[in-house]
């Protein structure tokens, strides 16, 4: 993959790798690629391969689960400096949700084979990714939970 000159800065100054060691970034960058897309149009659907992960440079996506007969749920809107996609380091690697920008959206997206790979090769890089996915991980479950109990109520209480 090629990477875009000055990739690796635009990864270091993300909140995501702060302090993260310079050539763990390096080995990132060369994952990653620039993406522009318009309002309305979806990064990735339910199902699909969950072949990258993304850092939001600029712009907004909502998360949005869909149930036969109703409108999509947004889940979570994400904005400037947010990441999302988690799927790629879960087997069966397929996103569990849809993603649609809702405004002109710019986006770091890093390939999850080159990832994969990576974090293979080097278990401690794979470790330091590991560590700071998980806790979004949890807070975005979490969320989620919470928006489907408003919607659909507690049955108990």
């Amino acid at each position: 993959m090629v990477q875009v000159e000055g990739l690796d800065k635009i990864i270091a100054g993300h909140p995501f790798f702060e302090g993260m060691d310079d050539d763990d970034i390096a080995l990132i960058a060369g994952c990653g690629t620039n993406e522009v897309l318009e309002a309305d149009r979806f990064v990735f659907r339910e199902g699909e391969p969950a072949d990258k992960f993304y850092l939001l440079r600029s712009g907004a996506v909502a998360v949005e689960l869909h149930s036969p007969g109703r409108d999509p749920v947004v889940l979570e809107t994400l904005s400037d400096g947010d990441i999302f996609g988690w799927s790629w380091m879960v087997p069966p690697y397929e996103w569990s949700y849809d993603v649609r920008a809702v405004q002109l959206t710019r986006l770091v997206s890093l390939d999850a084979k080159c990832l994969r790979a990576k974090m293979e090769n080097d278990h401690t890089l794979g470790y330091e990714l590991f560590k700071r996915f998980v806790p979004i991980m949890a807070q975005r479950m979490a969320a989620a939970r919470l928006q489907l109990t408003d919607l659909y109520g507690n049955p108990e209480g």
